[in-house]
């Protein structure tokens, strides 16, 4: 197909901000997680579908299935909806507190 470019689930795009390897990244409505480090500017590769482990907001319990949002200002992973994007689902208990958590996303493009 003359239209076809790629298939979509790692993109190279400039990133917003400097990000470490494995780090989320929001560039609009697009979410990944960083396959290297880059500086703000540079090109970076994001994996948009797949399970991740990332930081979390340690006072939160998640449930398996939960709505996992990213908060661009903290750099981490939430299950508050308020100003933050909807990035995916979680795919394992996290308890309260905790680090991290195992977050599904799923490549979709939201605003």
């Amino acid at each position: 197909m003359k239209t076809y470019i790629q298939p979509g689930e790692s993109l190279t795009l400039p990133a917003p901000y400097d990000v470490s390897s494995g780090g989320g990244v929001l560039v609009g409505g697009l979410f990944g997680f960083a396959q290297h480090d880059a500086l703000a500017g540079a090109d970076v590769t994001l994996e948009r579908r797949g399970v991740f482990t990332h930081a979390k907001t340690s006072a939160q319990a998640w449930t398996v299935g939960a709505q996992v949002y990213w908060d661009d200002t903290a750099k981490v992973l939430t299950t508050t909806a308020t100003d933050n994007t909807l990035v995916g689902a979680a795919t394992a208990i996290a308890a309260n507190p905790s680090d991290t958590g195992e977050v599904l996303v799923d490549g979709a493009v939201r605003a």
